[in-house]
């Protein structure tokens, strides 16, 4: 028999328990579950010692194992884990350390502090070569010297001989590309700066996002009145007097590389400033051999100048999209976030682009009804806490999104949220029919109005005190390319259970896969009425969703 150190104790826990290093984890021991062909699966082993252990070794005992990754939960600071009118579903809401990056074990060495608890996070790929069944999974813990320190329980996962099907709804997280040039000190479209770019885009296609956003010019997102963030604008534009030219070598460049990677959709930024459509993004043009500024804060939207721009532009884009069959594949919109006091700014903005791209979906984040009905904007994205009278109103093709407003009774995925709160999203999306989600921040790592530009996102996470931890960005600065995150890996989940349920309601029905995935709520599911804590509901829902699909695929 291995001797196992009495000091060194292991703990199995599904994916949805966030492990602090300060606390024992108070969740039931999770050991077993099921999961479907196509399906990316997790778990997790938390473990604690008294004795300082470094460069542990993780050992997979399972047939599976040339399907199993193993990485190390880390921790990252947060000065700001919420606002203060948060509710009372939250973990903590202390500032501290949190667990959040996902390192690979070549990344970061795994050690075990005295009295502390940390966690190894599995994830098993269940592909075609997978075998449906049962299959136990057991980690071992050994030191540098080989001893054997410690082993967890058996893991059984039992796969369904059923595969999801091809994800219908459209997800958007926002590409700051030029978050990446700055991070890695690399030049604007260079090889070096593709070359990153690829590779998260890359994790972006394999976490559930389809659509990209598109940066036809540097988009006017989170940008002081007056400021700039770097250029990063696909389209070449050479400026004659009031005539102008345009190149798409850039842009085409750009949708062969999101063709490969398997993007559907794309999302063209906004061809108007955020928070009102007052002015023009920032242009660059060639004028006389030299790239100059012809277009930005000091120019306003409706001004001559401006659409006559636009008036020659999106000609040009139009016949370029339909030259290349992309016209059923693109999306605009017209500016972020707009309400009632910038009606007579968005209205004449809206009037710009319909003139020439009637014929596109063009979405904004629009959580006044009323700007909507006055068809303003084709496709408007609530936020899940403005959705309700969208609802009510029959909105087709409805989206939504949240960032670091929706912090009470709603789905969002801060630090200091439970894991579930996360994922739960994906069985609203699935009851409601939602067409989209939007999120603004896939990699953010600017501080608020991109104001600092060189922040540390290992240590600062919440954009210099702007926005809860967890709100900016789902993915880490890696040496080559993204650490991905707890809260990606668990979102990613939540669109994974949208689309077991659309399976189960190609076999049942929608109105007998809502019962079964609400069995056991005292209230129908919506977007503020659904069960908190640590995902006990959400697992067993799930289950239950499995065991369904599993009898039609006997």
């Amino acid at each position: 028999m291995t001797h196992v150190p009495q000091s060194f104790q292991t703990m199995l826990l599904s994916s949805l328990t966030k492990v602090f290093a300060d606390e024992r984890p108070n969740n039931e021991s999770y050991s077993r579950a099921t999961a479907l062909f196509g399906e990316t699966f997790s778990f997790q082993v938390a473990y604690t010692s008294d004795t300082l252990l470094k460069n542990i070794d993780i050992n997979i005992k399972s047939a599976l194992s040339d399907q199993i990754l193993i990485r190390s939960v880390g921790l990252v600071p947060s000065e700001m884990p919420c606002f203060n009118n948060h509710d009372t579903d939250v973990l903590r809401t202390t500032p501290g350390l949190y667990p959040d990056p996902l390192y690979k074990l070549d990344q970061q060495s795994v050690s075990s502090i005295p009295g502390q608890w940390r966690s190894i996070w599995v994830t098993i790929e269940v592909d075609e070569s997978v075998t449906a069944g049962m299959h136990p999974i057991q980690i071992i813990f050994r030191s540098s010297e080989g001893q054997v320190l410690g082993e967890s329980e058996i893991f059984e996962l039992h796969v369904i001989p059923a595969a999801l099907p091809p994800q219908q709804l459209i997800h958007t997280e926002w590409f700051h590309v030029d978050c990446l040039a700055t991070q890695y000190h690399v030049e604007v479209f260079s090889e070096a700066h593709w070359a990153l770019i690829e590779c998260y885009a890359d994790t972006m296609v394999k976490h559930g996002m389809n659509m990209i956003l598109t940066p036809l010019f540097t988009p006017p997102l989170d940008t002081l009145v007056g400021g700039e963030r770097p250029t990063v604008q696909l389209v070449s534009v050479t400026a004659v007097g009031d005539t102008y030219e345009f190149g798409f070598d850039r842009l085409t460049r750009w949708v062969a590389m999101c063709h490969r990677l398997g993007f559907k959709y794309f999302e063209f930024s906004h061809l108007f400033t955020q928070w009102g459509a007052k002015c023009a993004p920032k242009i660059m043009a060639t004028i006389h051999g030299e790239e100059q500024k012809i277009f930005g804060w000091e120019t306003d939207a409706s001004s001559a100048a401006y659409r006559d721009f636009l008036d020659q532009f999106l000609p040009c884009l139009d016949r370029y999209l339909k030259e290349h069959g992309l016209d059923q594949q693109s999306w605009f919109h017209i500016s972020d976030e707009p309400g009632q006091e910038h009606l007579e700014s968005y209205r004449a903005a809206s009037e710009m682009l319909h003139k020439h791209l009637s014929g596109y979906p063009i979405m904004d984040a629009l959580s006044d009804l009323e700007l909507y009905e006055q068809g303003l904007v084709k496709r408007p994205i609530p936020a899940n806490t403005h959705i309700e009278p969208f609802l009510e109103h029959q909105v087709p093709d409805l989206w939504t999104y949240y960032c670091c407003a929706q912090g009470e009774q709603v789905s969002n995925r801060f630090f200091n949220m439970p894991s579930a709160r996360n994922r739960i999203i994906g069985f609203q999306l699935y009851k409601f029919g939602l067409q989209g989600f939007l999120h603004w921040g896939y990699n953010f790592w600017y501080s608020q109005y991109s104001l600092n530009q060189q922040l540390d996102p290992y240590r600062t996470t919440d954009a210099m005190h702007a926005f809860p931890s967890g709100d900016a960005y789902l993915v880490y600065p890696g040496e080559e390319g993204p650490i991905e995150s707890i809260r990606l890996e668990v979102l990613y989940e939540g669109l994974q259970d949208l689309r077991a349920l659309e399976l189960l309601e190609q076999k049942i029905g929608k109105e007998q896969t809502i019962a079964i995935m609400e069995e056991g709520l005292s209230n129908p599911l919506t977007f503020t009425e659904y069960p908190r804590g640590h995902g006990a509901w959400l697992l067993a829902a799930r289950e239950r969703i499995n065991q369904a699909l599993a009898s039609h695929y006997v």
